[in-house]
This record gives C-alpha cells, sequence and structure tokens, in this order.
C-alpha cells in the first residue's frame, strides 16, 4: 500500500507526464521558454523592488553633491548617468520580447508536426476514421495553445515594464531636477 505523501509527489508528475506526451516534446521547449519568461520577470521585479531604488537614491545623492549643476557639462553628466541607471532597467527587455515572440512560433511548429504525425497515423492505418483524426488534431494544436498561453502572459508582463521603466525614467528626471533646487528632493 503507497504512502499517502507519496501521491502528493506522485499525481503532479503522472499529469504532467500525460500533458507531455500529449503535446509532444515541442511542449517542453514551451515550457522551458516559459520557465525562462518568467525567471527573467522575477528577476526584474526583484531588482525593481530591492536595488533599484537604492541605485537611484545614490545617484540623487551623487547628483545633489556636486557644486554645479547648470552648465552643459554639468548637465550632460546628468544624462549620461540618468541613461545608464535607465538602460540597466532596461537591459533584460530584448530578451522578454524575444522569448515571448518565440512562443507562438514553437506552438505552431509544435501543430504543423503533430498534423504530419497524424496524417501518417491515419494513413498507416489506411482507414478514415473520424474519431482518430479528431483525438490527433486535438493533440496537435495544445502546443499552440500552450504558446498562445505563454506568450500572453509574457506580453502582458513585458508592457508592463515598459510602462514602468517609463515612469521612473520620467520621476529620475524629476527627482534630479528638484535635488538641484532644494536640498532635500
Amino acid at each position: 500500500m503507497p504512502h499517502p505523501w507519496l501521491e502528493v509527489f506522485t499525481a503532479p508528475l503522472e499529469s504532467f507526464t500525460r500533458l507531455i506526451e500529449a503535446g509532444g516534446t515541442v511542449l517542453v521547449a514551451i515550457l522551458g521558454v516559459a520557465i525562462l519568461l518568467f525567471s527573467l520577470g522575477l528577476e526584474r521585479w526583484w531588482y525593481f523592488r530591492f536595488t533599484w531604488r537604492r541605485e537611484r537614491r545614490a545617484l540623487v545623492n551623487r547628483w545633489r553633491a556636486r557644486q554645479d549643476h547648470v552648465s552643459w557639462s554639468a548637465l550632460t553628466l546628468r544624462e549620461i548617468w540618468t541613461r545608464d541607471l535607465i538602460a540597466r532597467l532596461r537591459r533584460p527587455l530584448p530578451w522578454l520580447k524575444l522569448l515571448v515572440m518565440l512562443c507562438p512560433l514553437l506552438g505552431l511548429l509544435g501543430t504543423v508536426t503533430g498534423m504530419i504525425a497524424v496524417f501518417d497515423g491515419l494513413a498507416a492505418q489506411d482507414t478514415s476514421q473520424a474519431r482518430a483524426m479528431a483525438d490527433g488534431v486535438a493533440r496537435a494544436t495544445l502546443p499552440t495553445l500552450a504558446g498562445m498561453a505563454v506568450a500572453v502572459m509574457g506580453l502582458l508582463f513585458t508592457t508592463r515594464l515598459e510602462f514602468i521603466i517609463r515612469r521612473e525614467d520620467q520621476r529620475l528626471h524629476d527627482r534630479l531636477a528638484r535635488a538641484a533646487e532644494t536640498p532635500h528632493a
């Protein structure tokens, strides 16, 4: 008689195995891309939550400590510092966009390879079974569904990150402008 705790771990594993069997190896690739995509998203959240504010505060303090705030060279230096800091916030954005774009393509690849397998199976049986074809088509479209679902979630995150970057860029410029005017900006 199996231990009840063992069933807690084996039931999800069996469900996962059935899902992979139904979707094929492309579903594993989509899962890998999804894990990478959401790992980058979690890393950006962590960076923004814990590192960004500290770096922004340090930049404002460095700007405030300068004597010159109005000359061309001072304003150019402020712009360079700002761009550098915003670039650190923006760094994984191209990778996130690439992974989002890759998901539907992988889903389409899974559907095409699944449909080829369905038609090969039907040709080997030499009969036209509507039920077998319907099951095969349903299994073949599973990667497209998974790819689109991951892409939509990734697109939502990427759009939100772009909004945060624009907002933080504006806030950083505002804080640096106030820091030159008041000592406690």
